[in-house]
């Protein structure tokens, strides 16, 4: 990877703005998440972290969205941090293959997810944080983790996108049921999916995310939350699973461990150089943002940031 400074760098992200600003293809919003559906398409923001703090940032990066399932990095880090790999017994590190609210392979595989990223296995994992505890003892740790990444309080979670996904979870209330069915599920789905839906309202800006995902990024000064040997583990999960079944896409087009989510957003690392956030509310087919897949191929060609060399 090349060695480039801020001053190199910010002229890339406005660039990467203005050909954003004025794209006429932008995808469409989350409308089955009717909260999310009505959010203003035209907007488009990305952020990096440095090495030492230092935040670039272009466009509407201070704009607050809904991380919805960049949400499953940080709950997954929690988890393996809680219960060790015997969370991958629960379920598996494979790419799906499928798309990321998918029944099928649940039944071929007897109730085990594929991956902690597809929507089925982010819920086990959110189920097992949530063992012997309250709701809201997990989303206040959620919180503390993404506060203390972050080195920003300002994180909150949306309550109205909570609910309104809620009222809309049926499909996940279906798979939670399904791996109760199998004895993959250890509380009442009720809790699970209340617990779940929350967590994906977190609201945060691209600069609060960039600054977030830091201690995946290997930075000597970020947060120590996660041991190195878990930061490579996560790393590996978001290159292979992190975009669903786009994910062998974006790692051919992108080159760099990435999680998207239906919000708009994705956190996207290049180990030691830089955490990257993008935001545009705009989703392809995949239920990935369409401007922020584009732009992020866009960062990776001028920067050659690449995992691959």
């Amino acid at each position: 990877m090349e060695a480039l400074s801020p001053a190199d760098l910010q002229p890339i992200l406005d660039e990467i703005a203005h050909a954003m600003a004025s794209a006429t293809d932008r995808g469409e919003p989350a409308t089955y998440i009717p909260e999310l559906g009505c959010i203003n398409p035209d907007q488009f923001g990305i952020a990096l972290c440095l090495p030492g703090g230092q935040v670039l940032q272009a466009g509407d990066a201070a704009t607050p969205f809904s991380i919805q399932s960049i949400s499953k990095v940080f709950t997954l880090a929690i988890a393996l941090g809680r219960l060790g790999d015997s969370l991958w017994s629960r379920v598996g590190r494979e790419p799906s293959g499928l798309a990321f609210n998918s029944i099928v392979s649940l039944e071929q595989n007897n109730g085990i997810p594929r991956n902690p990223f597809v929507n089925p296995g982010a819920i086990a994992v959110t189920d097992a944080i949530l063992h012997g505890l309250q709701p809201r003892d997990v989303l206040a740790e959620l919180l503390r983790f993404l506060r203390t990444a972050a080195e920003d309080n300002d994180i909150h979670i949306d309550k109205d996108v909570a609910l309104s996904e809620l009222a809309h979870a049926h499909r996940n209330i279906a798979m939670a049921e399904f791996m109760a069915a199998h004895g993959n599920l250890q509380n009442p789905s009720a809790l699970t999916i209340g617990t779940y839906c929350h967590q994906c309202a977190v609201e945060m800006s691209c600069v609060q995310l960039a600054r977030a995902g830091r201690f995946l990024a290997g930075f000597p000064d970020a947060a120590r939350l996660v041991s190195p040997a878990r930061v490579r583990r996560i790393n590996a999960l978001m290159l292979t699973c992190g975009h669903y079944d786009a994910s062998g896409d974006f790692a051919y087009r992108v080159g760099l461990p990435g999680k998207s989510g239906v919000g708009g957003g994705i956190l996207a690392i290049a180990p030691g150089r830089a955490s990257i956030a993008v935001w545009s509310p705009g989703l392809n087919a995949q239920g990935n943002s369409k401007l922020g897949a584009e732009a992020m191929e866009h960062l990776a060609h001028a920067t050659g940031w690449s995992v691959f060399g």
